[in-house]
């Protein structure tokens, strides 16, 4: 299968600058695009085409850009894209290297959030301080709160001593009940820098009336530093007070009527969800709201994490974003942010009736029949000789898989089926059995001479059997490069890959202004006297 065109990247990068709707696919497993990636790049590996792309791209209209890296998988997946209804989809001339020869290409991941991170730090001059500081302040002053604005999932693992979680989209909602007294100090911190100095950055531009610092480096600067972390806390910033809700919703409409921020109704959102351009509505609460209630058409990114990881949720630049919260808070903050960040977006006014509706999401109405080949659990014990093939991601796998089974990455997979030895069957499984019945047909296409199936239900229908997972990982018949080893989360990370992260972020600024093509823009701060 090929695409209707290639395209330069020149022209890719005019479409950034322009703002034009585009989606840059890299299908590459995660190791290798960490490694390097152009800055708005998507990390899609071609074996989990079926999976992420549709929810990052819900047009099938949108220009969609493929790329690798010499490794012979674009052709691959503009089939497996074309095959999903997707009817503009280009491959970038020259690939990786062909890009890396006009643009700036940077490592990691979510680097936008994080490039734009040090970009508010370098112009705001955003207060920290330094571990060896921030101890000697905590021990020396009761009046001392620590906010934590990282998912609760990653404070839980580890955390500053006294800290309470307090995701940073939530930051100007909970710190009036955090700290009512505005003589408390209030440290912002979290793993690495971005959060830290963006969730700062937040209070101090609402203007909240207490000192404000960030914690310099997180958690990975407190380690470097010989200070000991807790592990395990459950305290969470409690939810604000009446009077607490009002005073944080006037600063909050303060900040964004100062940087733009444009609130629209439900007659305006549903009018946008029926046009010809890609809508993202996206509702900025806490999960746990957002479990017990939402709005139709309305998918949960809270506050922090969308402003953090903006390309885990909004795959197309150019396109336009609409934010919801209860309270009036949380989504204009957000909101501000995004802005900031190049985005179009709006908020849904509080007292407006929500729209019953949803975005146009194309995707939707393309008819998938299941592969044949699917056997159930009953049916796979029945089989002699059989081999069990995982593509779950190598640290689930490393957890447990089948008895026997062997890892695979997916983008590798119609190469490696065929360093199996034997002629009997083979059986793909997965976490739910989703990505090995999307991978099915294609490795059944590059090894004929085998019998190829897949476990319905995948390994969760096994453990629903009653049935033992194996943690024996000495079945590798891929490399495991699918997941980047992030050196700011989990407790058992090397000291130099923690500095060496601190210090590529410090580089950020400087390879952004090379680039020329992110289109932020930081706000200064309100001008002196301007009433809460």
């Amino acid at each position: 299968m090929t695409p209707d065109k290639s395209i330069s990247p020149q022209e890719l990068r005019h479409h950034w600058v322009n703002r034009d709707e585009i989606a840059l696919l890299d299908v590459r497993e995660e190791g290798p695009y960490s490694d390097a990636h152009p800055l708005f790049a998507l990390s899609v590996p071609v074996s989990e085409i079926e999976e992420k792309l549709p929810p990052l791209v819900p047009r099938l209209s949108t220009p969609v850009v493929v790329y690798d890296d010499g490794e012979g998988y674009v052709d691959r997946a503009v089939a497996r894209i074309t095959a999903l209804g997707y009817s503009h989809v280009s491959i970038l001339d020259g690939g990786l290297s062909g890009y890396a020869r006009v643009g700036e290409v940077y490592r990691d991941v979510n680097v936008p959030s994080k490039a734009f991170g040090e970009l508010v730090e370098s112009i705001r001059h955003t207060p920290s301080l330094a571990a060896p500081d921030a101890k000697k302040l905590l021990d020396q002053n009761p009046d001392v709160v620590v906010l934590d604005a990282r998912r609760y999932e990653e404070y839980h693992t580890m955390s500053i001593p006294g800290g309470r979680s307090c995701p940073g989209g939530e930051l100007l909602y909970r710190v009036f009940e955090a700290a009512p007294s505005p003589e408390t100090t209030v440290i912002v911190n979290c793993a690495g820098r971005t959060r830290s100095i963006v969730g700062t950055q937040s209070l101090l531009n609402a203007s909240v009336p207490n000192k404000v610092v960030a914690l310099r480096n997180g958690t990975i600067g407190w380690t470097l530093e010989g200070l000991q972390l807790e592990h395990r806390r459950e305290e969470r910033a409690p939810p604000p007070s009446p009077e607490a809700l009002r005073k944080a919703r006037r600063h909050a409409e303060a900040w964004a009527q100062h940087v733009g921020v444009v609130t629209v109704d439900g007659c305006q959102v549903g009018q946008w969800a029926s046009e010809s351009r890609t809508l993202y509505l996206l509702d900025v609460r806490d999960p746990s709201e957002y479990t017990q209630s939402h709005a139709k058409g309305f998918a949960n990114a809270p506050g922090g994490q969308l402003v953090q990881a903006t390309d885990e949720w909004v795959g197309v630049r150019g396109a336009r974003i609409v934010l919801y919260d209860t309270d009036g808070i949380r989504a204009r903050m957000t909101a501000s942010w995004l802005l900031q960040l190049g985005w179009e977006v709006y908020v849904l006014d509080a007292n407006s009736t929500v729209p019953d509706v949803e975005p146009l999401v194309e995707w939707k109405g393309v008819s998938r029949d299941a592969p044949a080949g699917a056997i159930t659990i009953d049916e796979l014990q029945s089989l002699s000789d059989v081999t069990i093939v995982d593509l779950a991601r190598s640290p689930v796998y490393r957890k447990g898989h089948i008895p026997g089974a062997w890892f695979a990455s997916g983008p590798e997979l119609v190469h490696d089926l065929k360093t199996i030895p034997g002629d009997g069957p083979i059986v793909l499984t997965s976490p739910d059995g989703q990505l090995a019945a999307a991978n099915v047909d294609e490795a059944r296409d590059h090894l004929p001479s085998r019998q190829l199936l897949y476990l319905t239900g995948g390994t969760a229908a096994w453990v629903s059997h009653g049935l033992a997972l194996s943690s024996d990982d000495s079945r590798w018949l891929s490399s495991p490069i699918d997941v980047y080893q992030r050196p700011y989360e989990g407790t058992s990370n090397a000291r130099e890959a923690m500095q060496g992260y601190l210090d590529w972020e410090y580089g950020l600024v400087a390879q952004l202004a090379n680039d020329g093509v992110s289109c932020f823009h930081v706000v200064r701060e309100m001008p002196d006297g301007v009433h809460m």
